[in-house]
């Protein structure tokens, strides 16, 4: 079974570009999963945003709005997610699932390469909404925790800089 190296923090705070610059340490065998399915402009910009900042880092992308672990990747290969808040937005919105969904899919990805790094929104507060939105917020909370308590690597995301709380980055390759 693979490592598994997790990257949380807030909205733009340069989760996705920090991880990608591990990625890019790692392995020639690099896949970039992409989990959010756009629903409108501002997903779209996020996406292209997205797409330049890896440019030329050697990734080869796949488009998975779930379902992840059904990605072709190689047992030697270095993996990442990107993110975890769309997938699991996706499966519980588009599918009807639920966290341990994600949680089992993610595993199964884990499974078949020799690194996972997984992106995720954390520090959201349940109590601003109410609803489905609370829901999903208590959703990605759970998850969030399940991931950080399986994790080989947790690095968190303040004012630009990673924290590591558990590992260290150059105990992932």
């Amino acid at each position: 079974m693979g490592k598994l190296i997790l990257i949380a923090g807030p909205n733009s705070s340069g989760k996705s570009r920090y991880a990608e610059s591990l990625v890019a340490q790692g392995p020639e065998k690099r896949y970039y999963i992409a989990t959010m399915a756009a629903q409108n402009e501002e997903n779209y910009a996020r996406i292209a945003k997205h797409r330049a900042q890896r440019a030329g880092l050697g990734f080869e992308t796949w488009e998975l709005p779930d379902r992840v672990g059904d990605a072709p990747v190689a047992p030697d290969g270095v993996a990442l997610v990107e993110d975890v808040s769309n997938l699991l937005a996706n499966v519980l919105f588009e599918r009807g699932g639920c966290g341990r969904e994600v949680l089992t899919d993610l595993e199964r990805l884990r499974k078949r390469c020799a690194v996972l790094l997984v992106v995720t929104i954390s520090g959201l507060c349940d109590g601003e909404y109410e609803g489905e939105t609370a829901a999903y917020i208590r959703e990605l909370a759970w998850v969030n925790e399940r991931l950080a308590a399986e994790a080989d690597g947790v690095a968190v995301m303040q004012d630009g800089t990673a924290v590591w709380e558990k590992g260290a980055a150059c105990e992932i390759f």
